[in-house]
């Protein structure tokens, strides 16, 4: 993989497109236990900033739906 960004610069599309290139190359095998257990802590850290981006996004939507109600 390429230089790696800190994972909590990326936006959610990034971060969900580095977490499906991480997932192929943990299935495709061939990597040493050192570099899929690095691969597989970044994967997780990917997937939580991705969970992190959607609950923003879900409270920011609610919110937009509250404000709208009160109008």
């Amino acid at each position: 993989m390429a230089e790696q960004a800190a994972v909590d610069t990326l936006g959610y599309e990034q971060a969900r497109d580095e977490l499906v290139e991480v997932v192929r190359a943990l299935e495709a095998g061939g990597l040493s236990l050192d570099e899929s257990v690095a691969l597989w802590e970044r994967g997780e850290a990917l997937a939580t900033r991705c969970e992190e981006q959607l609950a923003g996004a879900r409270e920011r939507v609610e919110t937009a739906l509250a404000a709208r109600a009160d109008d």
